[in-house]
């Protein structure tokens, strides 16, 4: 697959029918999931898009591109429910082809527009009904099982709104690491969360059965943090790098990842320069698009738009030579966003 087109479809979306999909949430949302070329892809859905999905094709204002699609079909455990008749697409959702992901705190102390994250609707879909607040780990162990039994689901991530207490969040999720590996003991987790206050806490993940984590900063530059994260941009960077060290020795390198988001007006040398300094440290830095959602502080007040597809190709491609110098490969993550890579374009360039 060009590059080029993968950019183009990650900006520009698709239009046409996709059973799998989510609307709003924690991370990359308002996305279609389907197979190109063989590779998982997040590619949002746009009604305006010069791509459309037609069969097992994707034309560009009516010719054809020679992609090759497949659209991920919904799973079967959808169709089931908990005891208390909570629906399982309620507790955990299908990203990709193989991946069960879930939000196991759905509010976040940083979600007042005064300290949001301007790209998160994190809190959308709770208001939706879409979801439930708190996963309780017995139900997504449930729903784990039914979902490796039924759908043969490959890993799970598990990620969390920030809490008020000193750990972030992160012992909510060494409870539900616990209880899904007690169902399912050889399904591959990552966890998601903050640096928690005490780094003991990444140990204590690690015990809990999770293989790989992801620490997030979303950008390495502070004025872009300050900007588009005032709350999480509270939690210093000096704080980020010593935690993603002491994660990189608990989970070993390559097992550590963080979000880099093009677009919110990093300068793009020093964007590639902030990864190459994570990938000394042995952390994967899973380079994505920033993409607009509805219900963001981004679009219903900034009115912002994504990236330029050249800058988006120029990152990437910069990226992507940096970790193949250096032997690091999503795929060899044993769970996560960068295992799975459907949200990035890192993947299409050897990354």
């Amino acid at each position: 697959m060009s590059v080029s087109a993968r950019v183009d479809l990650a900006l520009l979306g698709v239009r046409g029918s996709l059973p799998v999909r989510r609307s709003a949430g924690a991370g990359p949302s308002d996305d279609g999931h389907l197979l190109i070329d063989g590779l998982s892809a997040a590619v949002p859905r746009n009604p305006l898009s010069p791509y459309v999905l037609d069969g097992d094709q994707v034309l560009l204002d009516g010719a054809e591109t020679g992609l090759q699609v497949s659209a991920i079909e919904r799973p079967a455990f959808y169709d089931l429910r908990t005891d208390e008749g909570i629906e399982y697409e309620k507790i955990a959702k299908l990203h990709g082809k193989d991946v069960l992901a879930t939000t196991v705190m759905q509010t976040c102390i940083r979600y007042d527009p005064s300290q949001r994250c301007r790209f998160c609707t994190i809190e959308e879909s709770l208001r939706s009904g879409a979801t439930v607040a708190v996963k309780k780990p017995a139900e997504l162990a449930e729903v784990a099982e039914a979902a490796v039994r039924l759908d043969g689901i490959k890993q799970m991530v598990m990620t969390t709104g920030t809490s008020a207490a000193k750990d972030r969040g992160a012992k909510h999720l060494a409870r539900c690491v616990r209880a899904v590996k007690a169902a399912v003991p050889d399904l591959p987790i990552q966890v998601q969360c903050e640096p928690p206050g005490d780094l003991a806490t990444l140990t204590e993940l690690r015990e809990a059965g999770a293989e790989s984590i992801g620490i997030h900063v979303e950008s390495l530059d502070d004025a872009v943090r300050a900007e588009w994260m005032p709350g999480k941009a509270t939690v210093t960077l000096d704080e980020y790098r010593a935690a993603w060290t002491e994660a990189v020795r608990v989970f070993g390198r390559n097992q550590v990842s963080t979000y880099l988001l093009i677009g919110l007006g990093e300068d793009p040398d020093e964007l590639v320069a902030g990864a190459r300094e994570l990938i000394d440290m042995g952390v994967y830095p899973f380079v994505v698009p920033f993409r607009p959602h509805p219900g963001s502080l981004a679009v219903d007040v900034d009115h912002a738009c994504a990236p330029r597809g050249d800058v988006v190709e120029d990152v990437t491609r910069r990226v992507g030579k940096e970790l193949i110098v250096a032997g690091m490969v999503g795929s060899d993550q044993k769970a996560g966003c960068a295992a799975c890579g459907a949200c990035s374009v890192l993947q299409n360039v050897g990354g």
